[in-house]
């Protein structure tokens, strides 16, 4: 189903998060789970995965994750301040020390000229310290290259904080 890079990334992670004994937690719009599916294939991987998150919509953020309304209002759902509430949503409402969150438009409609397809905001926190997010703009490459270029992101960043 993932990629051999892709399942090496995750279990690079796994096993980093293993050996600080660190349980990740997940929260994702566009990818819609695929980040806990990518992590959750890799066997053994129960004692570092916590729980995963899939807010699709506005309401599933603002509900589960704690993202207030007026931040998507203000900044919309794709957006860095969004990602950064997401990663703090999942680690509040999880037992995880760290919080991996995406959010973006990976096509092939939804995009604008402000916000294209292929925009993506990553958005990591380890529980006590600053949360950290990048924007990448992957461009119209289609649906599931985006998606995929979204885990693999995810996954570095996640892995910077370990």
């Amino acid at each position: 189903m993932f990629t051999a890079s892709l399942r090496a990334q995750a279990e690079e992670l796994l096993a980093a998060a293993r050996a600080q004994k660190l349980r990740i937690v997940t929260a994702e719009s566009c990818t819609g789970g695929l980040i806990a599916g990518l992590l959750t294939e890799i066997p053994g991987s129960s004692d570092v995965v916590e729980r995963g998150f899939v807010t699709y919509s506005n309401e599933a953020k603002e509900d589960l994750l704690d993202v207030p309304g007026e931040l998507i209002h203000a900044h919309g759902a794709v957006s860095a301040e969004v990602a950064r509430a997401m990663a703090q949503g999942a680690l509040k409402h999880s037992l995880a020390q760290l919080a991996v969150a995406v959010t973006g438009i990976a096509g092939p409609g939804g995009g604008s000229a402000t916000k294209p397809v292929g925009l993506v905001y990553v958005a990591a926190q380890r529980l006590g310290h600053a949360v950290h997010a990048k924007e990448f703009r992957f461009g119209d490459i289609g649906r599931d290259h985006v998606r995929g270029r979204t885990l693999a992101e995810a996954l570095i960043l996640l892995r910077s904080l370990i």
